[in-house]
């Protein structure tokens, strides 16, 4: 184990290659071919460079800034780069943003896959059953719409369940860029990265379509938003995919247990808790995943159950991505001050030892 931890992305990369291998072999098997996600940037191929890019370039701007201020910016950006970006620094971030998106490409192959495997098998019956008995006989969409309303708030809550998309690739960016701990960035890369390993498993213990799916009915009253908008996407592709999983060339997305979305903004939120993040991330992202909670089961994506398993799921990816990748123990908030990489990459050696 201390070596997975001298280079803590030892765990991230094997996990990824793993999951890779069972979702190339999934693929084989049904004669499917893998898919790529395409995201708003397009292809992966044409994404990952220019998030990349992009970040890399916010990352050396915000350390020239530090140390040298805006008005030696260019200067300040030629000593950050001569004095902080190391080839293994950089090597670092690569495998933290390559782990990542390798077991997010296998994680979105296999959750489509689920339909085929599981055929015929869905558990939203018992799952309704469990969110009347969490919430004392009242379905919790319902008192929720009761709640809030269904205009405005409709409106404010697809905002917030939306922003988990892109928000999630920027935040690992942010961390593993503005780090100044690498092993602080592979701690975060490696959390994501078990999300998708654990709620990929989850899906196919306990199949579900979610309660906007089973009981449609229930959510026919919410005004029109992006979230009603991304859910009819979705159910239009789960029944393409099931036609013709090959010829419809897409991906289904259709799956309620674990919620993801709880288990990635709780990760987010209790890893910038013990990592020490200034308080005022700290209570941004704790009120981002409260909305986010709430959001689920406004629209229906989720049931209660769902939602519990993916703070279970958010919290042991946090404590087992923490020791594999040596930050079992508390660390003191990281310093702003200056440094070189060697001295800092030195002292996660240390820690991890």
């Amino acid at each position: 184990m201390t070596r997975i931890r001298r280079w803590p992305y030892t765990f991230a990369m094997l996990l990824s290659i793993v999951i890779a291998m069972v979702a190339l072999a999934s693929s084989i098997y049904l004669g499917r071919p893998l898919r790529d996600p395409d995201g708003f940037l397009g292809p992966a191929y044409i994404r990952m460079p220019l998030l990349a890019l992009l970040f890399f370039g916010v990352g050396i701007v915000v350390d020239a800034v530090r140390t040298s201020g805006w008005k030696n910016l260019p200067n300040g950006m030629i000593e950050i780069v001569r004095n902080e970006w190391s080839l293994r620094r950089i090597l670092c971030i690569t495998a933290g943003m390559m782990s990542f998106y390798v077991c997010y490409l296998s994680y979105r192959n296999l959750k489509s896959d689920l339909p085929t495997y599981r055929e015929g098998v869905l558990y939203d019956q018992e799952l309704l059953h469990s969110d009347l008995w969490f919430s004392g006989g009242i379905n919790p969409a319902v008192f929720l719409h009761d709640l809030f309303g269904t205009g405005f708030m409709a409106e404010v809550f697809s905002v917030v369940y939306l922003a988990y998309l892109p928000l999630i690739p920027i935040s690992l960016g942010a961390v593993l860029i503005l780090s100044r701990n690498l092993a602080i960035g592979a701690w975060y890369a490696t959390t994501l990265c078990l999300n998708w390993v654990l709620g990929t498993v989850s899906y196919y213990i306990l199949p579900a379509l979610g309660p906007a799916f089973s009981r449609p009915e229930l959510y026919r009253g919410l005004a029109d938003t992006g979230v009603t908008e991304l859910q009819q996407s979705l159910i239009s592709t789960r029944l393409d995919v099931l036609a013709d999983p090959v010829g419809s060339g897409q991906i289904q997305g259709v799956a309620a247990f674990a919620s993801l979305h709880v288990s990635v903004t709780f990760t987010a939120a209790l890893f910038m808790m013990r990592t020490r993040q200034k308080p005022v991330i700290q209570t941004l992202m704790w009120i981002f995943f409260g909305a986010t909670v709430i959001a689920t089961l406004y629209f229906g994506w989720h049931y209660i159950l769902d939602d519990i398993a993916g703070m279970v799921i958010g919290w042991a990816a946090v404590t087992l991505g923490a020791w594999v990748t040596g930050n079992r123990r508390k660390r003191p908030q990281q310093s702003a001050e200056p440094g070189t990489v060697e001295h800092r990459e030195e002292t996660a050696l240390v820690d991890a030892a």
